[in-house]
């Protein structure tokens, strides 16, 4: 027997030994109520107030009965939670299910009962006996007949890094654990505890709160020798499989971490941008085979772990690893952004190849389109006057800038607000627009104030020089860019509300209402500027310089020029934003040949 079975069989009992307890607590009325009535039944406690206590007894233990049934009754039949998986089927996978009994076998433990996979870097064993998972659908099929091995859910990353001997190797321990799962206290004492847990979100609902206060109590009460149950467990499941691939076992652990490390950036960095854009890629666990190998090339750590890939993948041992790979990019959409279960029109899927052209350059677009919307705001009879606007820097040597009025018949437009900033925005920046009337530039701003439509003039539609000229200088507390800074978080979150009042019919398609494991805190009012301007800066190289969307497996939507990555912008864009210094911007953009008057295409 392995060290740890004891243990844990010890403190399963404990857990019981709760129960048990608990049990008795509520039996306790009852008992003193049946004394109660055999005394007065036989004459021992005849006449005085026996009768009165006698009746009090016998109310109180029958409502102790009755909350104790109905509470045992929510812990019997509550539906514990079960991690959303991808179900693998033997037909989908046969040569997997073999790998699996064939280490159960070696180890001399049950097989699991079915095998799932999860969108994440982890695997383990899973319980689906409950009955109310069959009754909900939520699990059928052997792994959920009573007194079932737990089901196996391994990490799809792992399939498609990791070789077959490694996956054998990390899956050794895992499986192992069937064994002690099968002892019948350990499995009463999951199941109790389960049970609880359960129980405590049932006591969220209308008119059953009364039970989450004593579900919580007795949780506290076996929290310790659950955890500890636990502990022992693995500790046997561990002392088990020292004999199955022990040495191989090291060297795919840190494979694990590795892995662990790439599948973050890939879904941070990458999938979250197509995410908030509508669109899920579609094969995640192959894009973390390319992240991955990225990583290798750059951190000298991981040097010698790509000559591993000559190897035969675990992708391999399924049947059909696209269709796979696409089931459960789709749930990491769900779990990670809280998306809906299937794909529709506002939710397609999105290939790599198609990833710089249907999520970056719309990323860049819609961001841009959103930053100069907000300008246009500050620029309006709605947003800032313009006293503030001239003394952070963009009023121009031009003379009195056109007034609310000149240019409000056109506020619907992108154009006709910025006619009162872009002329400002460029004598502030020292171009030759701040020359005055005897400015070629100039002359033709002022013209094309007068002129109808007013957008033939660049300056005046969304040019990067409009931004450029408004964030000159307004840096600090109260300046412009502090203003445009809170309205760009106001528009995003309007856009993210009604995204989740539009997505209420998406519930019936199986839509979270927020993200089971959210990726990034919120980004604050700078960090969303910076990013609004990044994207217009890459709009404007885009469309005047050349440039091209493009993707990097760890770091997401980057600027190509001449295909190669341009990783030299952020600083200088966070000297605009943070410090309102555009020069060392303005001298990469001039190095680059973009032409900051020239409007961009927006969404």
């Amino acid at each position: 027997m392995e060290a740890g079975v004891p243990s844990a069989r010890s403190r399963a009992l404990a857990v019981l030994r709760v129960r048990s307890r608990a049990l008795a607590v509520a039996l306790l009325p009852a008992a003193l109520a049946v004394v109660l009535v055999a005394a007065r039944a036989t004459g021992r406690l005849a006449g005085g107030p026996w009768a009165a206590v006698t009746l009090v007894v016998c109310a109180v233990a029958a409502l102790v009965l009755l909350l104790g049934g109905i509470f045992a009754a929510v812990v019997l039949r509550a539906s514990p939670a079960v991690t959303p998986t991808v179900p693998l089927s033997e037909a989908a996978a046969p040569d997997l299910y073999r790998l699996v009994r064939d280490l159960a076998d070696r180890m001399d433990v049950p097989p699991p009962s079915a095998i799932a996979l999860t969108p994440d870097c982890d695997s383990w064993l899973e319980d689906r006996t409950h009955a109310a998972h069959r009754r909900g659908g939520i699990a059928g099929g052997p792994q959920s007949a009573p007194g079932a091995a737990p089901v196996l859910v391994i990490g799809s990353p792992f399939l498609w890094w990791m070789r077959v001997a490694e996956l054998r190797a990390v899956l050794a321990p895992v499986v192992a654990g069937t064994g002690p799962s099968a002892h019948p206290d350990i499995a009463d004492a999951r199941g109790f505890v389960r049970g609880l847990d359960a129980a405590v979100d049932v006591g969220s609902r209308r008119g059953l709160g009364w039970i989450g206060a004593p579900a919580r109590l007795l949780l506290r009460l076996c929290r310790t020798d659950a955890a500890e149950m636990e502990r022992g467990v693995a500790a046997a499941a561990s002392d088990r499989a020292q004999g199955v691939d022990y040495g191989l076992r090291i060297v795919a652990q840190e494979q694990v971490g590795l892995a662990y490390a790439g599948w973050d950036r890939l879904l941070t960095r990458v999938a979250l941008p197509a995410w908030r854009m509508g669109r899920w890629p579609a094969h995640l666990d192959a894009g973390v085979v390319s992240a991955l190998t990225e990583l290798s090339r750059r951190d000298r750590l991981a040097e010698g772990f790509t000559s591993r890939l000559g190897e035969r993948p675990a992708c391999d041992l399924l049947e059909q690893p696209g269709v796979i790979d696409e089931a459960t990019s789709l749930l990491a959409a769900r779990l990670f952004h809280g998306g809906p279960a299937e794909s529709g029109p506002d939710w397609s899927p999105v290939e790599w190849t198609a990833y710089p052209e249907e999520v970056v350059d719309r990323k860049w677009r819609a961001e841009a389109a959103r930053l100069h919307t907000a300008l246009d705001a500050l620029a309006g009879p709605a947003g800032l006057p313009a006293g503030p606007i001239g003394t952070t820097g963009t009023t121009g040597a031009t003379g009195p800038a056109p007034s609310a009025g000149s240019v409000s018949p056109a506020g619907a437009g992108s154009a006709a607000p910025a006619a009162s900033v872009a002329p400002a925005a460029a004598g502030a920046s020292g171009s030759p627009v701040a020359s005055g009337s005897s400015g070629t530039a100039g002359s033709a701003t002022i013209e094309a104030a007068d002129a109808a439509p007013p957008a033939v003039d660049g300056l005046a539609g969304p040019t990067l020089e409009r931004v450029l000229g408004c964030l000159t200088g307004a840096s600090g507390e109260g300046a412009l860019g502090e203003a445009l800074a809170g309205r760009l978080s106001a528009a995003l979150a309007r856009e993210e509300r009604a995204a989740g009042t539009t997505g209420g019919a998406g519930k019936a398609r199986g839509a979270d209402a927020v993200p089971l494991f959210p990726l990034q805190p919120p980004r604050s009012g700078r960090d969303l500027l910076a990013d609004h301007v990044t994207a217009m800066v890459c709009c404007a190289a885009v469309d005047s310089a050349g440039a091209a969307p493009g993707m990097d497996w760890l770091d997401g939507p980057v600027l190509l020029v001449g295909g190669d990555r341009r990783a030299d912008l952020a600083p200088r864009v966070l000297c605009l934003v943070e410090d309102g210094d555009p020069e060392p911007l303005r001298d990469w953009l001039s190095a680059l040949g973009v032409r900051t008057e020239k409007p961009v295409r927006l969404v």
